[in-house]
């Protein structure tokens, strides 16, 4: 606030006029006046400056640096001005929304060293009426005159204070003191500090900014760059920063440096430099090749300003390691575990000491092979195992090595080179950091075998059609239902791949060697029926678990799960007793199989391959069934 300028003799004798008598003469300001009456009721010493009320010296330094933007800001804006400060003897002082002294700039305040008034408090509660006073009440810019201080010793000179809100916010206030009783230009200095108010508001409003968005750059999943022509990196967010140590800048022969030209061998065939022509590129895949290691990115790059010769002066650079994608991609597409150990039911001797195996080689670093007949569960037991590993965090990607053609399943396994322009990457590569689950491993051609055992051992792999070798890092786990080592030995499976798997054996019984298992396994499969079609939940009868322990399940819990879902979805009431009970799964035993190919197989299947068992099913003789094992060419067991 702006006041005419006041008769000193006019303003002392109001104030000895209320302090002496305690009469408010209506020509002081209101402001003033109720500061003047506060600082009477508070007991506020009128002759010296009370300065005890200090931080201790830790707090303060504390203090301080948490300021420290501000602090340093204003300490170069008022550098500057320093001859103006000393040809009216003017000091200027920085305090926090709670009235404490952070920094004493340009002359001593009040005759005091910056030491001395440096971490006190000098509100109204400590020093009565000043401008600081004023300023922080009624949050406007206050210039008070001499005689209107409270305590006498600060009257030699006037004052005035400037609050500073940031975000519309009081952070701080801002105050410039004359130290005599000389004739300043009250309009230059009050537009002096209102010129300092405006930009420390500024300055830091885009503080603030600038923090927001390097945190938001920080916690991105990319790395930022700002590159300058020659490749020196003017910007880089806290990932770009570890990948820039990574390939070796931030040293060169002992001296500091940030130019990726100096350790980027391929700098001049990139984006980046192609980016200085001004051609921009998108989500493009980049290989860089340092002295260390070869990267591969999916990079942005884009052009910045131009100067009046069309030269571009900048790029941005948008780059994310493809490992990193791959991990991203695969938590998106749901490429986790989906079940833990402890999800696979099961309280019997045999079953707890396989699932206890399977937990202490989880924590190794092995490859794992799980051993099984078909239906037994050994997909649980991979997903189990990821989970309990340390490689938790990074994708599970499994492939079915009997689903494809050999040629496909080299191309799905190590990836493949379509033309010069793209490549893609395989599960090997895009399982790096976590598991490749190889289900039916011992369809596994014996030379694609042998590759993946020769890049398993290295630690890298190229994708077909190309020689740019790739580092992986990646868990095998490979199921497998007959005997690997029998298949080997008999030369048709790898050995190379055998030996590397197998270092970690984990068989997993058939559902007949853990009867005592099938009650609870039922129980769990009809719970997890119902709460997955969001149904009530149905009984198992004692009478019906009798007949479920009695079976001998050649398809084991896939079979199962088979028989059970059928049953709980064609059982009328709540209670699944024998009769609802279809050993042959939604497979019915009418006359529909004698013409119908598709649904003897199922049956057959059901049966396990054994006539015996399925001449029971179908209520027919072995004679009969014989007939239609050949008619549909199927082998009798």
């Amino acid at each position: 606030m702006i006041r005419e300028h006041r008769s000193r003799s006019k303003l002392e004798a109001y104030y000895q006029k209320f302090t002496e008598e305690g009469i408010l003469d209506p020509n002081v300001h209101p402001w003033v006046a109720e500061s003047w009456q506060k600082s009477q009721e508070l007991g506020i010493g009128r002759e010296t400056m009370d300065i005890r009320h200090k931080l201790p010296k830790d707090e303060f330094q504390a203090l301080q640096s948490k300021h420290m933007d501000a602090i340093q800001y204003l300490s170069q804006l008022s550098e500057g001005i320093k001859e103006f400060f000393q040809e009216y003897n003017l000091s200027l002082l920085l305090i926090d929304a709670d009235c404490v002294v952070l920094k004493s700039y340009s002359l001593p305040f009040y005759q005091m060293t910056p030491g001395e008034i440096e971490g006190a408090r000098v509100g109204i509660e400590q020093v009565g009426t000043s401008s600081i006073s004023v300023a922080c009440e009624h949050q406007t810019p206050f210039w008070m005159f001499g005689p209107e201080m409270w305590v006498r010793e600060c009257q030699l000179g006037d004052a005035c204070s400037a609050p500073v809100r940031v975000n519309g916010e009081f952070h701080y206030i801002i105050t410039l003191v004359s130290m005599e009783q000389v004739a300043m230009p009250q309009d230059a200095v009050i537009s002096l500090l209102l010129t300092m108010k405006t930009a420390l508001e500024q300055h830091l409003t885009e503080s603030v900014r600038i923090k927001a968005e390097e945190a938001i750059l920080d916690a991105t999943p990319f790395a930022v760059y700002h590159v300058m022509p020659g490749g020196e990196v003017a910007y880089a967010n806290q990932l770009g920063h570890t990948r820039l140590e990574g390939i070796g800048a931030g040293k060169k022969e002992g001296r500091p440096t940030s130019n990726l030209n100096d350790v980027i061998m391929n700098y001049q065939h990139t984006p980046i430099y192609k980016g200085f022509r001004g051609i921009p590129s998108y989500n493009k895949e980049v290989t860089w090749i340092t002295p260390a290691k070869t990267y591969e990115d999916i990079t942005t790059v884009v052009p910045l300003e131009r100067d009046e010769d069309q030269a571009v002066q900048s790029v941005v650079v948008v780059s994310m390691p493809i490992e990193d994608l791959r991990t991203l991609v695969a938590h998106a597409a749901g490429y986790t575990a989906k079940y833990s150990l402890n999800s696979m039911v099961g309280e019997g001797t045999t079953f707890l000491s396989v699932r206890n195996k399977a937990a202490r080689v989880a924590k190794n670093q092995h490859h794992i092979l799980i051993q099984g007949e078909a239906g037994t569960g050994k997909q649980r037991m991979a997903h189990g195992i990821h989970q309990a590993s340390p490689r938790a965090a990074g994708p599970l990607i499994t492939l079915r090595c009997g689903d494809a053609t050999p040629e496909l399943l080299e191309q799905e396994l190590f990836g493949v080179m379509l033309n010069p322009e793209v490549s893609h990457q395989g599960r090997l590569e895009l399982a790096s950091g976590g598991t490749l689950f190889l289900d039916e491993i011992e369809k596994m051609p014996k030379n694609i075998a042998v590759e993946l055992a020769q890049a398993l051992k290295e630690g890298k792999s190229h994708r077909i059609g190309e020689t740019v070798e790739r580092p992986i890092n990646v868990r095998i786990i490979a199921a497998c239902d007959s005997d690997l080592k029998r298949l080997t030995e008999r030369g048709l499976f790898a050995r190379e791949l055998y030996e590397i798997v197998s270092k970690s054996v984990v068989r997993v019984p058939a559902l007949r060697s853990r009867r005592e298992d099938i009650p609870k396994l039922a129980d769990h499969i009809i719970r997890e029926l119902a709460e997955q079609h969001q149904m009530e939940p149905k009984r198992i009868l004692p009478e019906t678990e009798k007949v479920l322990r009695e079976y001998d399940w050649p398809g084991n819990i896939k079979q199962l799960q088979s028989v059970l879902e059928y049953a709980f979805f064609n059982t009328p009431g709540k209670d699944i007793g024998p009769k609802d009970i279809s050993l042959m799964g939604d497979v019915k035993p009418d006359n529909k199989w004698k013409e119908d190919k598709d649904v003897f197989v199922k049956a057959w299947q059901a049966a396990g391959g054994n006539v015996s068992r399925l001449a029971n099913l179908l209520n027919v003789s072995r004679v009969t069934l014989y007939r239609y094992l050949k008619k549909y060419g199927l082998e009798k067991k």
